[in-house]
Formats: C-alpha cells, structure tokens, sequence
C-alpha cells in the first residue's frame, strides 16, 4: 500500500501525460470507474471485520481520488495526485503497524474480538487516533491539502463530482472512527487482559511516520510544488 500504489501512480502520471490532450472514449470509462471505485471502496470498509483488510480497502478508496485527479491532466489535479500519493503512503503504513502491534499479542485481527484495547495501552492509543485523524484528512495533516487539491480539480473538471468526493470524505470519516472505535473502546476481553507492553522501537517506528506528516504541512512546496 505505503511502495506498490505509489509506484502505479508514478506509472500513471507518465503514461497519462503521453496521452495528452485525452482522448474522450478513453478518458470517460476510467474517470467513471476511478469515481465509483471511491463510493464502493469506502462503503466496503464498513463491513469489514478484518482489521488489515479494512486498512488495505481504505489505501483503494484513497488511490481512486488520485486516479481521477491523474486523468483531468491539469497542474492542481497532478500536484493533488503527488501530494496525497505522499501523505497516504505514511498514513497506511503507520495504519498497519498499528494493525501489527496489535496481532503480535492478540494474535488475531478480527475487530469483534479485540476490543477496549485502551485500557491497556493508553499510549498507543494515542497513536490510533492520531493515524485515523490523519487518514480522513483532518486540518492541519498534509492528507487534507491534497484532498482539497483534488476535490477543486474535479469540481472544476465536471460539478457533479462534488457529490461523489464529498460522499467519499464522508464514508472516509465514518470508517476511520469505527476502526477506532472497535479496537479502542468498549470492555475488554478477559482473555486479553493481560498482554505484553509495548515497545519503545514501535513507538518510535510511529514517530518517525507522523511527524514527517506534521512537519510537512509547514512547507509542503517540498511535494507539492511538482506540478505547480
């Protein structure tokens, strides 16, 4: 999710640029499919049980925007594209470590069961909420410029596209706070209550994903000047 999406999205941005101006028989189906691909995406992540299919499904919903903003070939929509290609790349990667600190000591990934986790590792939480605040770009995370980028390139591409990005922020919200909220709160399991501590590398593995996401925001010219 963090290496693999970002290099189709490199792939797309060269080869899209050879296709410019588009063609509007080849533009249309994949601007289509990009859109509603962010509509299913995130209505699929609110069924999930699986913790790390969640996070894997969300990394799809987010790469359709990209995708999107990739085709209109225009200096926003490819600056979006970077931008949030970027942001969404330490976003997932910090959700799956996240997700891997919790299954090496519950040894499970089913939300159902784990539960309450903050009872016993209020730090971490910390982390959880601060990851999830960062995937449905709240102010001031660079995940936020980037959507914002985005949603004025479509807007101004076709203005029925507001309703679709905005019902994809919306679910994008919704399913964030229910990963919180399932493996943070509520009461914990009894076979649960007793678990190894955290680790300090795992702290700082979380550290060094957020705090770049922090820092950019102060200076974002660095990955969104690109195409500016």
């Amino acid at each position: 999710a963090a290496i693999l999406l970002k290099l189709g999205g490199y792939g797309l941005i060269r080869i899209s640029s050879m296709l410019n101006p588009h063609p509007p028989n080849l533009m249309f189906p994949i601007m289509i499919l990009a859109l509603w691909g962010i509509l299913m995406t995130s209505s699929i992540c609110l069924r999930q049980t699986d913790l790390k299919a969640l996070i894997a499904y969300s990394s799809v919903s987010h790469m359709g925007l990209v995708t999107a903003a990739i085709i209109v070939q225009t200096p926003w929509g490819l600056t979006g594209a970077m931008t949030l290609m970027i942001a969404h790349g330490l976003t997932s990667s910090a959700l799956f470590a996240l997700a891997n600190t919790n299954y090496e000591r519950t040894h499970t990934r089913t939300l159902l069961l784990v539960r309450g986790l903050q009872l016993v590792f209020p730090l971490m939480s910390t982390w959880w909420l601060l990851t999830n605040l960062t995937n449905m770009a709240m102010p001031p995370t660079i995940n936020l410029l980037g959507e914002l980028f985005i949603i004025s390139t479509l807007f101004n591409w076709s203005t029925p596209t507001i309703i679709i990005t905005g019902i994809g922020t919306l679910i994008t919200a919704t399913y964030s706070l229910y990963m919180f909220l399932m493996t943070q709160r509520g009461s914990i399991s009894t076979q649960f209550r007793i678990l190894p501590p955290t680790h300090t590398r795992e702290h700082l593995t979380l550290t060094l994903h957020l705090l770049p996401l922090g820092l950019l925001i102060m200076k974002p010219s660095l990955i969104s000047g690109l195409f500016a």
